[in-house]
């Protein structure tokens, strides 16, 4: 039996988080937060953003970047798609630029001085992204597999990673705001 399509209809999500639901990824996307920087017609591509790779610090990797690095210092799990390929973001720093939230597309071959004139403050680097198919993030929205909730750039760029999902969870409210003190694993409480 074919699967039902959930058709696109314009109404993009990009600049959204993606807050999986617990008690439905056990998957590689437990407890993550996807920033959706792309959504439409073609399908979605987002970047977690509350997964620091504790063993790839960002100025081993790129050390002529130090000067715009931004602590925890670390390269991110974009996703489990290509996980080769790195995807910079940058902060604005005055003037938005042309990415959601206002951040900035970061070219990682330009010199970090160049990307500063530009308006960027700091830069984060993510390994890999999660994509979606046409209509199959649609499809995980309807059937509850995610919360979507505003994005700031703070939480793009935010300092304290590790909790970011109680943080972001607890400004929503409501029944959301009980979520925040969810056990990663239900049967260890």
């Amino acid at each position: 039996m074919e699967e039902a399509k959930i058709p696109y209809l314009g109404l993009s999500l990009a600049g959204r988080i993606l807050v999986a639901r617990p008690e439905v990824h056990a998957d590689g996307f437990s407890s993550t937060l996807t920033l959706i920087l792309e959504h439409g017609s073609e399908g979605a591509l987002g970047v977690v953003i509350n997964r620091p790779l504790a063993d790839s610090p960002m100025v081993d990797t790129f050390p002529d970047w130090e000067e715009l690095d931004l602590e925890p210092g670390l390269l991110f799990e974009g996703g489990p798609v290509d996980q080769d390929a790195l995807i910079a973001i940058g902060r604005p720093s005055g003037r938005p630029g042309e990415l959601v939230l206002g951040a900035h597309p970061v070219d990682l071959d330009q010199q970090p001085a160049l990307v500063r004139a530009q308006g960027v403050s700091a830069v984060r680097i993510f390994a890999g992204y999660a994509g979606w198919y046409p209509g199959q993030l649609e499809r995980e929205i309807a059937a509850d597999g995610w919360w979507v909730v505003d994005a700031t750039i703070d939480d793009l760029f935010s300092t304290e990673p590790e909790t970011l999902w109680t943080r972001i969870l607890k400004r929503q409210g409501g029944d959301l705001e009980w979520y925040a003190h969810y056990p990663i694993d239900v049967s260890l409480n």
